[in-house]
């Protein structure tokens, strides 16, 4: 797993990025993008939407930075995919009666009627991916250990 440019390449069939995990990571996340388009196109919802929809799905009423924080989103970046949302009748926002700076988003009843319609979305990935779910499971969680890591590497 190279990880830097200045490493010579094994083999002349190798394109210059086979060794890069950075690449692996960023070529994967544009294929499961594409896949998720193509699924989530027949429901009107982006990636970043479904995202939200089933958060909410899993608890209502969660305020723009708790989504924010779950999607490692910023609010200049979910505030408008939130009013897109609104628009089209699937969430609610209101200001929280306790802190009128909190913004509180829920479903409204559309858009819990699309948990039956999205509850098929990981079968189609998983179906996609060709790969079983124990073996799923173990790169998600090498993949959410390498994601902790990187972000804590920041911090420091």
């Amino acid at each position: 797993m190279t990880l830097s440019a200045q490493e010579p390449q094994k083999s002349e069939d190798a394109g210059p990025f086979d060794r890069f995990l950075c690449f692996a990571a960023y070529s994967t996340s544009l294929a499961f993008n594409r896949l998720y388009k193509s699924v989530l196109d027949d429901l009107g919802l982006t990636y970043p939407q479904y995202l939200v929809i089933v958060a909410l799905l899993h608890r209502d009423r969660q305020a723009v930075s708790e989504l924010g924080d779950a999607l490692f989103l910023e609010s200049n970046t979910l505030t408008p995919l939130i009013k897109r949302l609104e628009a089209a009748g699937l969430v609610t926002r209101q200001r929280d009666s306790a802190d009128e700076r909190v913004v509180r988003v829920s479903l409204t009843a559309q858009g819990r009627g699309l948990a039956d319609r999205i509850a098929c979305v990981p079968t189609d990935i998983l179906k996609a991916t060709g790969m079983s779910i124990e073996e799923l499971g173990a790169l998600q969680q090498g993949l959410m250990k390498l994601g902790d890591n990187l972000r804590a590497s920041q911090r420091d």
